[in-house]
């Protein structure tokens, strides 16, 4: 009796349950994601219809959250824009909903829907955000390596173990050696990382500069200059 059980016992493998047998499936699910932004078109957008433009994506900081969308022009380019200021470029700024983080998902789907709608220059887009968007931009920008020309991450950190994702792409980060919202240690880290897989990063540490010194980053010139250097 004994030796008939433990014939039965050694039937099964170790990884399948007798009676079963193991299986795999894959199958492609899709979802609708959504979201609100501002868009700028360059001044002679509507006078050059076969030309196609540069794009910035600009990621704001966690304090633009919510549905109120002018608090988006609160910084940055979109602020510049609003002040009159004319760039070269179409400006996309998306809106992160209260409580939550930038999604490279949603921002992937957003950027589709831009260039489906817009002519957009694919081989000149670049991105470019501050604070909780300086961590977006690191993120966003390992998630898909190969879309954009160029980055401008300010004062924000990512995923050193993503570095070697960005190795290759022209990078201008910012961040203030007096930050005390995101110490410098946290972009130092991302920057140092990317030296280490073999990427040249510029980073700027601004002597005495808090965690706002994206406001003479975005109302200077040298940042936009430099992206249209760029092209893929």
């Amino acid at each position: 009796m004994l030796g008939t059980l433990v014939a039965s016992l050694a039937i099964g493998s170790p990884q399948t349950p007798l009676g079963q047998q193991e299986a795999a499936f894959s199958r492609r699910i899709t979802k609708t994601v959504q979201g609100r932004y501002l868009i700028s078109l360059p001044e002679d957008y509507a006078s050059q219809p076969r030309k196609r433009y540069p794009l910035i994506l600009f990621l704001h900081g966690s304090g633009e959250r919510g549905e109120d969308l002018s608090l988006v022009a609160k910084h940055g380019p979109p602020k510049e824009i609003a002040a009159g200021r004319k760039l070269p470029f179409i400006v996309v700024s998306p809106q992160c909903p209260a409580g939550e983080w930038w999604s490279t998902e949603v921002l992937t789907a957003l950027l589709d829907e831009v260039e489906r709608k817009y002519r957009v220059d694919r081989k000149r887009e670049y991105l470019t955000g501050l604070s909780m968007g300086g961590f977006g931009t690191w993120n966003l920008a390992a998630a898909t390596p190969k879309r954009f020309a160029a980055i401008a991450p300010i004062c924000g950190g990512g995923d050193p173990k993503q570095a070697h994702l960005l190795k290759d792409i022209p990078i201008w980060g910012t961040h203030g050696d007096a930050d005390q919202a995101v110490p410098l240690a946290t972009g130092l880290a991302m920057v140092d990382a990317v030296r280490a897989a073999g990427g040249n990063p510029r980073y700027d540490v601004i002597k005495g500069g808090g965690h706002d010194v994206w406001t003479d980053v975005y109302a200077g010139t040298a940042l936009y200059d430099w992206f249209l250097t760029h092209k893929k």
